[in-house]
């Protein structure tokens, strides 16, 4: 077997063990999300690193709709420069770096009925425990989608002793084995082939059609941003218009302005 196979067996196993054992959280996890898009909330959304790419995949994108509000901050997630300015070394220094996720959410009003949504494949880097601590001091219910097998096999950095999933209300596992890198080569040393891109993107997408579900028998479908395949170019620009108008009347509250 090559190792191109190899890796595409171990994505597809990811993928079972989401169908197999993640159902329940992931439909608990879309109730309060559901919960907050009806009442004119917002999920607010973090991650750090390569879990930026789990951020961007909820909206927007085609498929997808209003409610969700990205954190994302470029100190934390700003790949392209791997050494000088802006290089991966100051970014991997931050995310152990304490005091820094009140100051990220300084700049944003943030209360029920929103609720924060947290993607990190390891669950135990200082500043992502530390948003899920400052989301709970808002009274707001915490989601987390981690590789429960990495971060049960990880010692808590962060100073209160807790990981993500000690502070989450609800933990998705993203099926990803400890390491993330899945596949074993004769004569390389090093495992390669993460696989965390898989069950991370493919939790982001059950989420947000059993969001769409629910928001939908309750009466409030979302507001979908539609391709021109399905509805025809015009129509498609013009939902797409009226979803980022309805983006932007959400977030005037979460920016303070009237």
């Amino acid at each position: 077997m090559t190792a191109s196979l190899t890796y595409l067996d171990a994505a597809e196993a990811i993928l079972r063990r989401i169908r197999d054992n993640e159902m329940d959280n992931i439909d608990r996890a879309a109730e309060i999300c559901a919960h907050t898009i009806a009442n004119d909330g917002l999920v607010h959304m973090f991650g750090t690193g390569h879990s930026r790419v789990f951020v961007e995949e909820m909206y927007p994108r085609h498929g997808s709709f209003p409610g969700f509000h990205p954190i994302v901050e470029l100190s934390l997630t700003y790949h392209n420069q791997v050494v000088g300015a802006n290089g991966q070394r100051q970014a991997m220094y931050l995310e152990h770096l304490e005091g820094f996720a009140p100051v990220i959410l300084r700049n944003f009003v943030i209360a029920p009925p929103d609720s924060f949504l947290i993607f990190s494949n390891s669950g135990v880097n200082e500043v992502v425990v530390e948003m899920a601590l400052e989301a709970r001091k808002r009274d707001l219910p915490v989601i987390a989608v981690v590789s429960r097998d990495h971060c049960e096999r990880q010692p808590a950095r962060h100073s209160s002793g807790k990981k993500l999933i000690d502070v989450a209300d609800v933990t998705i596992d993203n099926g990803t084995p400890a390491g993330d890198a899945m596949v074993r080569i004769p004569g390389l040393d090093d495992p390669v082939g993460p696989g965390s891109t898989i069950g991370g993107a493919a939790v982001a997408n059950a989420l947000k059609v059993a969001i769409a579900e629910k928001l939908t028998a309750m009466g409030k479908p979302p507001l979908v941003l539609t391709s021109s395949h399905f509805i025809g170019a015009e129509e498609s620009q013009r939902r797409f218009d009226q979803s980022y108008d309805e983006y932007r009347r959400r977030l005037k509250r979460v920016y303070g302005c009237d």
